[in-house]
């Protein structure tokens, strides 16, 4: 049976060096990455950053495609293809995020974000960390918990369009947005969902586990407990994989037979 096209959505500062290891662990070649404008790929003039110019982006690549897709994200990767799924689930075959914990009710940002919400403190954090040399930027990545070439990668991509990028995108996601956005979560149950959920993500950038759960149980998407840190794309691709041959290896052939 063909495989129903693999779509790929990196986060931030990510570019789309970090699913190298996952393709090679699923051996799909065929495996398309998106780079979501301003992060390793240039904005269109006019383009605002927000989340709901992202999710219109994501909806305008996915329609160049013959056939609906099998979409995973990572990190922001994983929210832009949640929003996906709640708006426009003709277009994709299954879906899967490890980001769901961010539309919890109660979930709030990391301290960082906090600070890129901010007029004035936000300027300065992304001067800080997108605006250094190379080496400066190495610094930062290494303060993430990134490693080896995943670290070099990350930090060769890093420039102040990513930082305004990253600015404008977190600003539209302040509390309430998230909130608010979660309870759409049900609508993406129209289309397979899975929550890969890291449980070894030390910073918990998007959520707790117990608000990847409620999220899950919300989209109706299958949970997969992962023994993996946030940077798994890269550090720890193979369970990833596995669990998401098991889960398309289940899947209809259609993506609209139930």
């Amino acid at each position: 049976m063909p495989h129903a096209p693999l779509v790929l959505v990196h986060g931030n500062p990510e570019s789309a060096a970090v699913w190298g290891p996952l393709i090679g662990e699923l051996g799909r070649a065929d495996a398309v990455v998106l780079s979501p404008p301003g992060f390793g790929v240039p904005a269109p003039r006019g383009f605002d950053s927000s989340m709901t110019a992202y999710r219109g982006w994501l909806a305008s690549q996915l329609e160049l495609f013959r056939a609906p897709v099998d979409l995973v994200g990572h990190d922001w990767g994983g929210i832009h293809v949640a929003a996906l799924a709640m708006s426009r689930p003709d277009l994709i075959r299954s879906w899967a995020s490890d980001a769901l914990g961010v539309f919890a009710p109660d979930y709030h940002w990391h301290p960082r974000a906090q600070v890129w919400q901010q007029e004035g403190p936000g300027e300065a954090s992304v001067q800080e960390i997108w605006g250094g040399d190379l080496e400066q930027r190495l610094a930062v990545t290494s303060t993430l918990g990134m490693t080896g070439r995943m670290a070099e990668r990350v930090a060769a991509g890093m420039d102040p369009e990513m930082g305004n990028a990253v600015l404008k995108l977190l600003r539209s996601a302040r509390q309430p947005a998230m909130a608010e956005a979660g309870r759409l979560l049900p609508r993406a149950a129209e289309r397979p969902g899975l929550a890969l959920i890291a449980v070894d993500d030390l910073g918990r950038a998007s959520g707790t586990v117990e608000q990847h759960e409620w999220a899950a149980q919300q989209s109706g998407a299958r949970m997969a407990h992962l023994d993996v840190g946030h940077w798994w794309p890269e550090e720890t691709p193979a369970p990833v994989a596995e669990v998401l041959a098991d889960f398309w290896a289940a899947l209809p052939a259609r993506a609209d037979a139930r």
